[in-house]
């Protein structure tokens, strides 16, 4: 089981970025490993990663993505937009004097990482995406892929674009909801296979209704969940929402980039057990085309879609091998402790 006290050696700072602030909390010296994390998260999703990368010789940080957590909040939903959030990433490498780092996201945070790689190779010279698997922009308008999904039942991605729709059935119980939506997409406690699908709300219902009552994953404990409801009680829903409300948008800004592959170094890890691994398997299949420098791909059996927080010793284990295998220009750090040595 995971604790807070195991991030005591995590320094947290604020840095500027577009909209205000963004927080930071970091780990170790070295070449710069950006951590990005997804919904409903923070930070503190990474809490097995800092120490164990951070021991491995990189400079680690994770972010509160913009909306999260102690970074800025902006009001108006256009602000998450997808080139908001790269930008927001070049802020990070810039505040903390580097050029360059790889950029390693779970969840929405590997979309973000991936957009991130895709129009900013210059600063981003590597990506590693867990979870959800690189597809590149282009195709339908995703508001209209997901009105024809699930027949009579609404695609969760459809009932999070109203603001305010969500956040109803959220906040009143923030603790109790967070709880049952990682249930819901945990290996170990995943509904039966003959349960309603917990992606989509049925008619005149609530997300929360599919969610296995009850149940709580192995990977979270009650200190973990308080860290997690504390950060959401505390700033609200909305910011987090707001991301998914700006896929059309994104849909639009990256018309230009259609089709386009990703040609840094790169690494996907997924679960068995996730819908993001089965959904887009086809998207999987597609790697040589999208992804032509990947390193390694690996879909961990037995697996769900939290997966650096259910299977932290292999997902540690895979990112510092494949860390290891990049070749790192000299960083800010090594520069600047080489050059403070006596000649």
């Amino acid at each position: 089981m995971s604790h807070p006290a195991q991030t005591t050696d995590v320094t947290h700072r604020l840095v500027p970025a577009p909209a205000g602030r963004l927080h930071l909390a970091e780990a170790g010296t070295g070449p710069l490993v950006l951590l990005v994390h997804g919904f409903p998260e923070s930070w503190y999703s990474w809490r097995h990663q800092l120490p164990a990368l951070a021991a491995a010789g990189y400079r680690t940080v994770a972010l509160d993505v913009r909306g999260y957590g102690r970074s800025s909040r902006p009001e108006s939903v256009d602000s998450y937009r997808m080139l908001e959030l790269v930008e927001d990433n070049v802020a990070v490498v810039e505040a903390l004097g580097e050029r360059s780092a790889v950029i390693v996201g779970h969840d929405w945070g590997a979309t973000i990482a991936a957009t991130s790689a895709l129009l900013r190779p210059d600063v981003f010279r590597a990506v590693g995406l867990l979870s959800v698997p690189y597809t590149p922009p282009g195709g339908p308008k995703p508001s209209e892929v997901f009105a024809h999904l699930g027949g009579p039942d609404e695609f969760y991605v459809s009932y999070f674009q109203q603001p305010g729709r969500a956040e109803a059935e959220i906040e009143p119980d923030v603790r109790g909801w967070l709880a049952g939506f990682y249930a819901a997409l945990s290996a170990d406690t995943l509904p039966a296979a003959d349960a309603p699908d917990p992606h989509f709300v049925g008619p005149g219902g609530t997300l929360r209704d599919r969610f296995p009552a009850g149940r709580v994953p192995a990977w979270l404990d009650e200190s973990d969940l308080d860290v997690y409801a504390g950060e959401f009680e505390r700033t609200g829903m909305t910011g987090a929402l707001n991301r998914y409300r700006n896929m059309d948008r994104d849909w639009a800004d990256l018309a230009d980039h259609t089709g386009a592959p990703i040609t840094q170094p790169s690494l996907f890890l997924g679960g068995a057990l996730d819908a993001s691994t089965t959904w887009l398997a086809d998207a999987i299949k597609a790697f040589p085309a999208t992804l032509p420098s990947l390193s390694s791909s690996h879909v961990l059996d037995g697996c769900g879609h939290w997966i650096q927080q259910e299977r932290p010793e292999e997902t540690n284990a895979l990112l510092t091998d494949w860390l290891a295998s990049l070749p790192f220009p000299e960083s800010a750090w090594a520069k600047r402790n080489r050059s403070s040595q006596p000649s």
